[in-house]
């Protein structure tokens, strides 16, 4: 196992962490836990039970540390409105809005039970009330709850000039993105350190969830870690690793790890870790010298084991891999096909329906089209970290079998019979069942480009897997579908990997037309309901709100679908940042980077700004390719049609203009403003 990097957040000061509800603040290290609520219509305090079934409104923006936090919850039609002002401080300050009355409680420790306030009596601490406005304070501070008015707002200030900001075609779904991470992040007590799980009604029994407190789950937890970096490069590697330390001595990362149900010994989650640290570590600077290199330095020992378990765990039909099950001691429903396809993070899919385990091999007699995919882009994103950390070695080696499995299980996968790719069965047959997974060998680079055309063109038919809900995640004319749960919702992890397929090979008009979609979709949902979901629904007017209908109402992973849109803007590759306007106006502000705040606007221009300088300024027509910008060199590619002005980095340079004309310039500016 790693050693876990330190919690960000840090363990102390005053945050929304007691996952047992949004409507109040726990301290660390003491433990002391104050929440809020209203009297009922029967006289009596009604405290608890604020998930999204019940009573919470909205969620407000939540700084990562705790500083400002703003929700809105509902008592017998009756809302009440909480701004907290908490931090790594010892002092919290709470400003309550409401037409009813408000009422509080408080506990000293996390397994103490709450105690109306003022009747506690919490050791060292002082809580003090006037009018609306709260103070919970170490006994000798001087602060008063009259402060609270002032240090809320000044707060709300700062956090409203630091948060990641978008507008236009994408509304406020940076908005949405953030608060589906920071409202989720939450203190283990057991483990002594925080967490992000997706979700924190999906973890707390107490919250209608499956856990105990807190659960982990693996291509969960990358994917938050990757949507975090949205909001704060410490927070998005803090997430990233969260899950490392999990993993078994043979380098499985399991499935799932929680406080109540342990560990699952006997099963993994579909191999997305390089992938996304990758891509987080890519977008957290124009270059690798501004990166965070202690991201790829934490991580990449344990994705390498898990990346190397693969093939010596689950080499299952014709000598590809396929998902699977380890006999586990004590455990009577390891070694079964369900668990195999637990393992696929797919749970009720079709494309499983028929398959059978296999006990030799521990595997299903199914080799993954999806899985092969994904193994080979973890090889291709880990070639790439292992050369950033200086194992030239490794790097060399994972290069290797990559170019080797991706030309094998291109052939072995290709139907010609369906003109795709499909899963291959133990006796020969390609399944017919049809799913996003079998746009995944798009981002393994398995087809030639014409190839990936035709591919794309055929999924994407809207009585397939396009339309106006794209992506639902079994193909709409397979007999499986259901529109229910794997059986045909919309899921976010499916799209995003099926979408950067589709990127890989600059099919832009698909991979647009998909975000587009999906972007309304989530902001629907957002919008109406306050909801960064689990799955989406495929079909219009389906409600998702019930406990029955199996969709979170505020699953961190959700956001993915808001990245995919801004990608379509804004977006860091491989080869450097690909800036380009999507043909409508947008805006993102305020991403960070190591450099500082990055902006881009598109409008009647693309402008793309640092801290407010001006670094690129082009026509809407013109695409910038491999962007990468250091002290004393900017490179590029600009296509399309129309003028660019780029500035060099030389502070007082005039900006160089370049125009295109339907071709690709590679260009270079040094900090004289030469180009080349």
């Amino acid at each position: 196992m790693t050693t876990p990097g330190p919690s960000v957040p840090a363990a102390t000061g005053w945050n929304t962490w007691d996952v047992r509800t949004h409507t109040g603040m726990a301290h660390l290290p003491s433990g002391l836990r104050v929440r809020f609520g209203l009297l009922g219509a029967d006289g009596g305090p009604v405290l608890d039970g604020f998930t999204w079934r019940h009573g919470l409104v909205r969620l407000g923006h939540h700084t990562v540390d705790g500083s400002f936090a703003e929700v809105s919850v509902e008592v017998d039609g009756v809302e009440l409105r909480l701004a907290m002002a908490g931090g790594p401080g010892d002092e919290l300050y709470v400003r309550a809005e409401s037409a009813g009355t408000v009422v509080a409680d408080v506990a000293t420790g996390w397994d103490a039970d709450a105690q109306p306030w003022p009747d506690a009596t919490p050791g060292d601490w002082r809580l003090d009330r006037s009018g609306d406005d709260f103070l919970v304070a170490p006994a000798g501070s001087s602060a008063t709850a009259a402060d609270a008015a002032v240090v809320v707002e000044t707060r709300r200030a700062a956090a409203e000039a630091a948060r990641p900001r978008s507008g236009g075609w994408f509304r406020d779904a940076a908005d949405a993105l953030t608060r589906a991470v920071t409202w989720n992040t939450i203190h283990a007590p057991d483990l002594g350190r925080v967490l992000t799980p997706t979700s924190r009604d999906f973890v707390s029994v107490e919250r209608q969830g499956f856990y105990g407190s807190w659960a982990l789950h693996a291509w969960d937890t990358f994917f938050t870690g990757l949507v975090a970096g949205v909001i704060d490069r410490d927070y998005a590697r803090g997430i990233l690793g969260q899950i490392l330390p999990f993993a078994d001595a043979a380098g499985m990362i399991p499935n799932r790890v929680s406080d109540e149900r342990g560990r699952t010994d006997d099963r993994s989650q579909p191999p997305v870790g390089a992938l996304t640290v990758l891509n987080a570590y890519l977008a957290g600077g124009l270059t690798d010298a501004t990166r965070d290199r202690r991201l790829l330095e934490e991580t990449y020992p344990a994705l390498l084991a898990w990346h190397d378990w693969w093939p010596a765990h689950r080499t299952g039909p014709h000598g590809l891999l396929a998902w699977g099950s380890d006999p586990v001691e004590g455990d009577p429903e390891s070694a079964t096909l369900d668990r195999t396809k637990r393992e696929s993070g797919l749970d009720d899919s079709p494309m499983y329906d028929e398959a059978s385990y296999d006990p030799a091999t521990h595997t299903m007699d199914v080799a993954d089209a999806g899985l092969n995919a994904l193994h080979v882009a973890d090889a291709e994103a880990l070639a790439a970290i292992a050369s950033r950390v200086g194992d030239d070695a490794t790097a060399t080696r994972l290069a290797t079998e990559a170019g080797a499995a991706r030309e094998a299980a291109a052939k072995q996968f290709w139907s010609a019979d369906h003109g795709g790719y499909r899963n291959l069965r133990a006796d020969g047959s390609h399944d017919p069942h049809v799913s996003p997974t079998l746009l995944y060998p798009l981002v393994a680079g398995f087809p030639d480009a014409a190839t990936a055309q035709a591919v794309a063109d055929a999924m994407l038919r809207p009585d397939v897997l396009g339309g106006e809900r794209p992506m639902p995640s079994v193909a709409r004319d397979d007999p499986g579908f259901a529109a229910t749960y794997w059986r045909g919702r919309i899921w976010a992890p499916m799209a995003y990997l099926a979408v950067q397929g589709l990127r890989r090979y600059g099919l832009t008009e698909h991979s647009r037309a998909v975000s587009a979609a999906l972007l309304e979709l989530f902001l629907a949902e957002w919008e109406t309901h306050s909801h960064v979901r689990e799955n989406y629904p495929a079909h219009a007017g389906e409600n998702l709100t019930g406990f029955q209908q199996r969709s979170d109402g505020l699953m961190a992973w959700g956001g993915l679908l808001a990245h995919l849109a801004f990608g379509e803007l804004a977006e860091a590759r491989p080869d450097g940042w690909r800036f380009a306007h999507p043909g409508r106006p947008a805006e993102l502000a305020n991403l960070p980077l190591g450099e500082g705040r990055l902006s881009v606007t598109a409008a009647g221009r693309l402008v793309v700004s640092l801290d407010g300088r001006v670094l690129l300024d082009a026509a809407p027509g013109v695409v910038v390719s491999g962007y990468e910008r250091t002290g004393d060199v900017v490179r590029m590619a600009v296509s399309g049609v129309g003028d660019i002005l780029i500035t060099s980095p030389g502070a007082d340079r005039a900006p160089v203009t370049v125009t295109v004309d339907g071709g690709t310039r590679r260009v270079q500016t040094d900090r004289e403003g030469t180009i080349a």
